[in-house]
């Protein structure tokens, strides 16, 4: 396993990150199943094992994934296979976890109750990256960075990120962190895959100006490229069947580009989602692809993406059929 900065920041993580928004119950705040694809404690663990022994120590998680349990099953994983030491642990901040005016946001209330909530289920003391779930435009981006600032400051978080916002908002927050002398940002998690590129515009080229490191979310569009859904809308898989954010953020015009990644995976005599995966490895700024399983294979895929090298031809191949988006992944 390789180990890099994380932007401009002393934080090492391992080029391939687990997420583990399949972990816990399934449950929204609510009650209802929100996930029916969730995994049970025995594959988590298994997972988490099969991270442990390749080296990944990049792991990310949220407060909302199965409102709460999914850092409740990480917690104790990452305690059975890591040190808290070797572990980089990630969480975020921001969706609805409570009734009420209050109960989500960017607000600093609400980060001060969430933040020490997260430390409870996860069982630990710090987080090493606290990222912001998304931009909140109704909190005053300085109460939001001041905020966060005092997190870092009182011990419980390492470092701070955030997730898919546009370019301009990104710099009005590192802006706000400055003229407070606060903490800025070193990491950005945004929509970025074969599918969807608009992120090449103007969030990424500003990541690499500013030393930002990017760790894409669904590197495999909800594992449309992994070969989940067929282009006349056969479902292949559990999550595929349920997975209506899938519906809203690809269509089938995107196939177009799926078919051209088949073509290199069946040419190379691997599955789709390393092909995928070994392209983002090639796109600049990229550190960690964050990547959800629900099978352990999921995992080894992306270990064995690291050592696929796609040529340039292949490459152009892969781009060639990509059609503009409007913007997708910010809400």
């Amino acid at each position: 396993m390789e180990y890099v900065t994380l932007g401009r920041s002393g934080l090492r993580v391992s080029t391939v990150c687990l997420g583990t928004m399949s972990f816990g119950d399934g449950r929204d705040a609510t009650g209802s199943e929100d996930r029916p694809w969730t995994i049970d404690d025995d594959v988590a663990d298994e997972v988490v094992r099969t991270a442990a022994e390749a080296g990944v120590q990049f792991i990310d998680t949220a407060d909302v994934y199965s409102h709460g349990s999914s850092e409740e099953v990480t917690g104790r994983l990452v305690a059975k296979y890591f040190t808290r030491d070797e572990a980089v642990v990630a969480t975020k901040v921001f969706m609805p976890m409570g009734p009420g005016p209050n109960g989500g946001g960017l607000s600093r209330k609400h980060i001060a109750s969430a933040i020490d909530a997260s430390l409870r289920r996860l069982n630990m003391d710090y987080v090493d990256l606290y990222q912001i779930h998304r931009f909140d435009p109704s909190i005053p981006i300085e109460e939001t960075m001041g905020a966060l600032h005092e997190v870092v400051a009182s011990g419980k978080a390492r470092y701070i990120g955030a997730s898919s916002m546009h370019a301009w908002q990104f710099a009005k927050a590192q802006h706000a962190a400055d003229a407070i002398g606060g903490t800025r940002f070193i990491s950005m998690q945004n929509h970025y895959n074969l599918l969807y590129r608009e992120e090449e515009r103007e969030m990424i080229p500003q990541c690499l100006d500013m030393g930002v490191g990017v760790i894409p979310w669904s590197p495999l569009a909800r594992g449309i490229l992994a070969g989940t859904r067929s282009r006349g809308g056969e479902r292949r898989t559990a999550r595929s069947s349920t997975d209506a954010f899938a519906d809203y953020l690809y269509s089938e015009a995107d196939f177009d580009v799926v078919d051209v990644v088949e073509e290199v995976a069946t040419e190379r005599g691997v599955p789709m989602a390393q092909v995928a995966l070994a392209w983002l490895r090639t796109r600049p700024g990229v550190t960690a692809p964050i990547v959800g399983v629900t099978k352990v294979h999921h995992l080894t895929d992306a270990l064995a993406s690291l050592d696929l090298v796609l040529s340039d031809e292949e490459v152009r191949r892969l781009e060639a059929p990509y059609r503009p988006h409007g913007v997708l992944g910010h809400v």
